[in-house]
């Protein structure tokens, strides 16, 4: 099975790339990537087969067709059962090169580009065999993509957190700056605007009278426009009076580490979040899930593990969190709650297998064992 990504930045869709590397039994996958970057270290770290293209541009059609040729040389070399395109633009880039070497073609819908609508379109014209995706959000929004193709949603396989002694905990509290009593509250995700970062301040602002409550903000910028946005809520962090209560704690390794140090989860989408492994991740953890009821996180999220409030309702997020951070006890029990409604979305070993059932069923008769 051959799975073809782009590589050039790391969020949800490059772990799920991760998880099937690391977790496939029925299938041997193997990866095609045009970058290189952390998904290309941590593929080969899995010693799955991860072959790296040329980078190309559709506006620079020689750079396309050096790609192409280069796939095609691949395959060539290495046949495959069935390939498995992750994004718009891997499909579009190199759906002729399969239809040219008669392998079928399953498409993974990981979110839909509403600022380029056009991508999907001109993907469109490389039909595949089967499409799969995360969320009953996703498929719902994309019903009309694939008429008479078959559809399955399958959540994310997403990996239980390993557990941390109480000392370490309080180790990384006390290196960040945290006293005995104060809930932390963290948001660990990319720098996209509609990831919630600005709204989450904005609430944060409305509770800044509040005692008690540190913010983390854990993740890197990637590229010149998540560094704008870095920026951007750094500048306006003194102008809500939050001066000395929010920390960011830069390109991290141990989310799930940072996540059992932290009290709470809070990642306040404005616009809808097409499936939300953060969530999974924080649940994991045992801490309880603040967002917004829209997109995945309602497929996620429900009242025995965290709190769900309308988007961009600075004031309602303020509630929800002002509520929170007053009552310990609360916070406990929806914690307590958290790691069973993860393993009942995201059992890895479970989703995995699901995820290469569907492509098994996708071969067709006659072809070689994946």
């Amino acid at each position: 099975m051959l799975h073809l990504g782009s590589g050039a930045v790391y969020g949800g869709v490059e772990a799920f790339l991760v998880s099937v590397a690391s977790g496939s039994i029925l299938t041997r996958p193997e990866f095609a990537l045009s970058s290189a970057g952390r998904l290309l270290d941590e593929l080969e770290a899995t010693g799955r087969p991860v072959h790296l293209l040329p980078g190309s541009r559709l506006s620079r059609p020689w750079k396309v067709w050096k790609a192409r040729r280069e796939l095609s040389r691949i395959l060539t070399a290495n046949p495959c059962s069935l390939a498995v395109s992750h994004s718009g633009w891997t499909q579009i880039l190199f759906g002729p090169v399969l239809r040219r070497h008669r392998i079928p073609l399953v498409v993974w819908i990981h979110s839909v580009d509403t600022d380029r609508p056009w991508i999907e379109g001109i993907a469109r014209r490389h039909p595949p065999v089967r499409v799969l995706m995360a969320s009953r959000y996703l498929d719902t929004l994309t019903r009309d993509w694939y008429p008479g193709i078959p559809r399955q949603t399958i959540p994310y396989p997403v990996k239980p957190s390993v557990p941390i002694p109480a000392e370490k905990r309080e180790e990384i509290r006390r290196e960040f700056g945290v006293v005995p009593g104060e809930t932390v509250i963290l948001i660990s995700c990319r720098f996209e605007p509609w990831k919630g970062h600005e709204q989450l301040l904005q609430a944060l602002g409305i509770l800044r009278d509040q005692p008690g409550w540190k913010l983390w903000i854990a993740g890197g910028a990637q590229g010149p426009g998540e560094k704008e946005r870095v920026t951007h809520l750094q500048e306006l962090i003194p102008s809500l009076g939050l001066g000395g209560r929010i920390r960011f704690l830069g390109q991290r390794s141990d989310v799930p580490t940072l996540l059992q140090a932290s009290d709470l989860h809070c990642q306040p989408n404005p616009s809808p979040e097409p499936f939300g492994i953060a969530y999974v991740e924080a649940l994991y953890a045992g801490i309880p899930v603040v967002s917004t009821a829209i997109g995945g996180a309602q497929e996620i999220v429900d009242e025995s593990c965290g709190v769900l409030v309308p988007p961009n309702e600075a004031e309602a997020l303020a509630a929800a969190l002002r509520a929170l951070i007053q009552d310990p006890a609360r916070r406990h029990t929806l914690g307590a709650a958290a790691p069973a409604r993860a393993r009942l979305l995201c059992d890895p070993a479970r989703q995995i297998a699901e995820f290469e059932e569907a492509l098994v069923c996708s071969m067709p008769l006659g072809a070689p064992a994946p």
